[in-house]
């Protein structure tokens, strides 16, 4: 850290309550959003409060230091980027303050998703609805007057202010909401009424200037929001600030306004043979009562089909287009007849449409909309260089002109020899049009500036704007001057009315300075930070001003630990394009648990990968590999795949992170915890050695003390106890590991740690079930555990050792007709996903291609009939949790569905998330808290009344589901063999007990 930052830091630390950071690699989480520019700050400010935001705002201005306001930083045209101090307000100020009837007062942290839960509970949202509102923060909703698919409808953000608390560029704090225009200000009067008088003079008299120079569209985001601010001597600034970019005021608290819920909704889908036919059926939506219309072309749909096969089914695959109708009445056979109505027009009046579906189940409708939803963030998936960039995404036109506007945007991107997709809010002339260009190629970043202006010009000729959501950030500020003409000047007024000292969010709005390739985020490795990296061929080198040349270090540089090279890493970290879909705290959603309950950047996945790329491109010296603050941000994945499952990109995260560890840890080595930890298999095998005393131990506070002191294991953590005989001991008596004789299916059964040396009842219940599904059995008593633990602490040198004697003893069974199976899904996990990257061979792939957790093994036996149903009744009611790791396995719920095949059992969903548990993450003292405030939804689903035992396949999760709960949590195969009478003791699993410090 230079003394600048350093001093900036001390300074504001001694002034704020919230957390200032000047380091780099906080540096670097802020540097970039979800477009294409990176510009690193000087540093970083999350408040806990308005007072806050006041000192910080009086720090900068004091010293004439730039302020950008940032919420989840998902904005496509960079417009929270800037070289200043970014007052992050998405952590410390996300507080619902009040609803009542009709509005609702927040501070600007608040997640639009979060705010409709909330309102939903009243029967009312907040109508405009962003494609990102998952994650949108309600500051940048408001600051650039968001709006969506249901503009049509509700309009947009600053259509629904009522009141904003804002903190001005000198640090005063003023209240605005529509009122009359004051008296002439005097030296006493406030800095409000100041505002207030010289806004209304400068409109008053640019009036004509401001409504000669306005599009003619729907929706305008670009420059500053004018008309309607002054009207019949009323004057209203909070339509002023929205849309305002942070340009003029920070907001800190707003009061909003909100809407009923619809009582019904319905849909169309409408597929369409020509792009252009689509958009004018669009045109004749608005008049029949659509609340919205979008547009989705030909590349948007082919990969709708390919990422969910469920839309193969629905789309056509010879459409060229499609628009989603929605509707919205009170009553459901009105609605019925607009959509009917819809339909005659689009497919018999006016024969555009060949195909239409029609949806009114809310289900229905929900699928459908998950496809609008979802289907753009698919194109980060592209493979190779290309990307579809959002730089020309938000132009938006007349509706009328959008099938004639939409020939020549084609006409545009053949004449330069680009393709793109094409999204439209089609019902208001609403474009998200992303061209495929490759950054790191110099003459695509030329095509970038050339088809930005051939695009804007085409816009501007038939009275549109260059953005009609997004606002103009980094990528339209500089086009904004053209647009507008004169009014251009009327904008630079308001500018020094509101800042004179151009410190807010400077370069946004209002520049001359900016071209649309300034800031571009490096994408190409222009440095080196491992040691196998040194002589990689074929990077373009392309140098963005906002980043410091590759810093250098005299320390040796670290192999690549995981099996792969450094132009692989890259792509993975450059395949995060920083969209923010990660923070999302929807319930029907499960990445990332940590963030859920500790939503700062650092925890975000795609902070990992904006980490890495940062040392890639040079950002970042490498020693930060080794450091001690990189491994701080590592520590906050607990490996649990979902993000790999949810991300729009696919994007492995956690082998990103793996590797990161790893390198740490070939560095430093292990922490006294994390060797514990890593060697969990090596104490469980001790502990049942003399299970007598171990077991005493693991249950006597006093002792609990001494290995918390000792080992880093927590002290109030339950843990399993140590059987007496291990199951391999047992597997050998029974001859389980001599190869079968029979003939017919035969499994190989992967046993790993937790069923080995703790609960051998679940083993010998695998083994039993099996043979009861005449399925022959075989136990490799030279197998060792997975070592999932050691790989995701970064021992990965320990790992591959394992592997190494794991995967040539599976794959020759596997040559020789076996099927691999094992009960603990992260066992599976490793075998299928962790194993290839550490050895990346033959045997590796075949045995990651022949694996299977047990109940999804079973469940696919009875999809082919070879299930046996001799079942007896169980008559209880069972909670099952599906553990994050057989969510990864992507197999679906196998054990839900073999359990519902059981008479008299009751299974419910406990659909809560993540248990929190990680593996050895909840057993380390340092964790357990962070561990229960993780899997608090799920602890506190089990403690209803409604069921009297928990089931999960999952060990870790067992454990964390009986830590908050009285309930035992039971294994699904054990369920399973006693209701086929194999294990009639297991009957009274369902009354047991945990004792205080040990599971059941």
């Amino acid at each position: 850290m230079d003394q600048e930052r350093q001093r900036i830091q001390d300074d504001l630390r001694g002034r704020l309550d919230g957390e200032v950071r000047c380091d780099d690699l906080m540096l670097q989480l802020y540097a970039n959003d979800a477009s294409i520019f990176e510009i690193r700050p000087l540093g970083v400010v999350r408040p806990r409060g308005v007072s806050d935001v006041v000192a910080c705002v009086k720090y900068a201005s004091e010293n004439g230091i730039p302020l950008h306001a940032r919420g989840a930083g998902t904005g496509l045209a960079g417009e929270s980027l800037g070289p200043g101090l970014v007052i992050d307000f998405s952590h410390g100020m996300r507080r619902i303050l009040e609803i009542d009837e009709s509005t609702a007062r927040i501070q600007p942290g608040v997640v639009h998703a979060t705010l409709n839960q909330q309102l939903a509970e009243q029967g009312r949202l907040f109508g405009p609805d962003p494609a990102t509102g998952s994650v949108s923060t309600m500051g940048s909703v408001l600051a650039l007057d968001a709006a969506g698919s249901h503009w049509m409808r509700y309009g947009s953000a600053r259509q629904h202010i009522q009141q904003l608390e804002v903190v001005l560029a000198d640090g005063e704090v003023v209240q605005l909401r529509h009122r009359s225009v004051a008296r002439k200000p005097t030296d006493n009067t406030p800095r409000e009424e100041e505002l207030v008088h010289r806004v209304s003079r400068l409109l008053e008299r640019e009036h004509p200037l401001i409504e000669a120079y306005q599009p003619k569209t729907c929706v305008n985001r670009s420059g500053y929001q004018l008309q309607g601010v002054l009207e019949k001597g009323d004057i209203d600034l909070t339509k002023l600030i929205a849309g305002s970019e942070g340009t003029l005021g920070f907001i800190t608290e707003a009061v909003v306004t909100t809407d009923p819920l619809p009582a019904h909704r319905g849909l169309v889908l409408a597929f369409f043979d020509r792009l252009e036919k689509a958009a004018v059926g669009a045109q004749a939506m608005p008049a029949l009562g659509a609340s919205a219309c979008d547009l989705m072309d030909r590349r948007l749909l082919s990969m709708a089909r390919e990422s969910d096969p469920r839309y193969d089914v629905v789309i056509p695959a010879q459409a060229e287009a499609m628009l989603l109708i929605e509707c919205e009445d009170k009553d459901p056979a009105l609605l019925r007849d607009r959509l009917r109505a819809m339909v005659a027009k689009l497919q018999r009046r006016r024969r555009l449409a060949f195909e239409t579906r029609t949806a009114l189940e809310n289900d229905e409708v929900e699928f459908y909309w998950m496809l609008a939803r979802r289907v753009v963030p698919t194109l980060y998936r592209l493979k190779k260089q290309i990307r579809a960039l959002p730089f020309v995404e938000d132009i938006a036109v007349p509706p009328k002109a959008l099938a004639d506007f939409l020939v020549r945007v084609q006409n545009v991107f053949k004449s330069h020899q680009v393709t793109a997709s094409v999204f439209a809010h089609a019902g208001h002339g609403q474009l998200h049009i992303r061209p495929f260009l490759d950054l790191s190629n110099p003459d695509h970043v030329q095509k970038l500036q050339v088809l930005a202006h051939d695009l804007y010009s085409a816009a501007l000729e038939i009275d549109g704007t260059i953005s009609g959501e997004h606002g103009d950030g980094l990528s339209r500020t500089w086009f904004v001057r053209k647009q507008f003409g004169p009014l251009y000047r009327v904008f630079e007024e308001i500018k020094t009315i509101f800042d004179p000292q151009t410190l807010l969010n400077p370069g946004k709005v209002i520049s001359d300075d900016l071209s649309p390739t300034d800031y571009l985020r490096p994408v190409t490795t222009s440095a080196r930070p491992f040691a196998d990296d040194a002589n990689r061929q074929g990077h373009h080198e392309i140098e963005a001003s906002s980043v410091p040349p590759p810093q250098q270090t005299t320390e040796e540089l670290v192999p690549l630990q995981l099996s792969w090279n450094a132009d692989e890493l890259a792509y993975q970290a450059r395949g995060c394009n920083g969209c923010g879909r990660c923070r999302t705290q929807l319930p029907t959603e499960r990445m990332c648990p940590i963030f859920r309950f500790a939503p700062r950047e650092e925890a975000t996945p795609r902070a990992k990968a904006n980490l890495l790329r940062g040392l890639l491109t040079g950002n970042l010296p490498s020693e930060h590999l080794s450091s001690d603050e990189l491994k701080a941000v590592s520590d906050l994945c607990i490996n649990c795949h979902q993000c790999r499952l949810e991300c729009p990109a696919s994007v492995d995260i956690p082998k990103l992170v793996t590797e990161a560890r790893a390198q740490y840890v070939a560095t430093n080595g292990l922490s006294r915890t994390d060797w514990v930890m890593s060697r969990l298999d090596w104490f469980s095998q001790l502990g049942s050695r003399f299970a007598p005393l171990a077991n005493w131990a693991i249950g006597n506070r006093a002792m609990r003390w001494l290995m918390q002191y000792i080992l880093g294991i927590s002290a109030g953590r339950k843990l399993p106890r140590f059987a007496r005989t291990s199951f391999m001991r047992w597997a050998h008596r029974e001859r389980l590991t001599q190869p079968p004789r029979s003939s017919g299916q035969k499994v190989v059964y992967f046993v790993d740690t937790y069923a080995n040396w703790h609960d051998v009842d679940l083993a010998m219940a695998v083994v039993d079930v099996l043979k009861h599904n005449g399925v022959s059995v075989f136990v490799p008593s030279d197998q060792l555990g997975s070592g999932m633990a050691k790989i995701s602490l970064g021992a990965i040198e320990d790992a591959r050792e394992v592997a190494t004697t794991n995967v040539p003893l599976l794959a020759n069974k596997i040559r020789q007709g076996y099927h691999v199976v094992t009960s603990e899904p992260s066992a599976a996990l490793a075998l299928t996903h962790e194993y290839p990257a550490l050895l990346d061979d033959e045997d590796a792939h075949l045995v990651a291609s022949n694996c299977s957790e047990i109940t999804a093994y079973l469940w696919k036996q009875h999809q082919r009939g070879q299930l046996e149903l001799d079942f007896n009744p169980i008559n209880a009611t069972v909670a099952y949790h599906q553990p994050c790791h057989t969510r990864a396995l992507q197999t679906g719920s196998p054990s839900e569905h073999l359990l519902r095949l059981i008479p008299g059992l009751t299974v419910r969903t406990i659909d809560a998330g993540c248990s929190g548990m990680a593996g050895t993450f909840g057993v380390k003292r340092e964790n357990y808290r962070s561990s229960l405030r993780a899997g608090r939804a799920l602890i506190s689903s089990l403690r209803e009344t409604a069921f009297q035992v928990g089931t999960t396949e999952c060990s870790a999760c067992k454990i964390q589901m009986e830590q908050g709960s009285t309930k035992p949590t039971i294994h699904p195969l054990k369920l399973l063999a006693h209701s086929y009478g194999l294990k009639p003791e297991f009957a009274s699993l369902l009354t047991a007990r945990g004792e205080e410090l040990i599971v059941t």
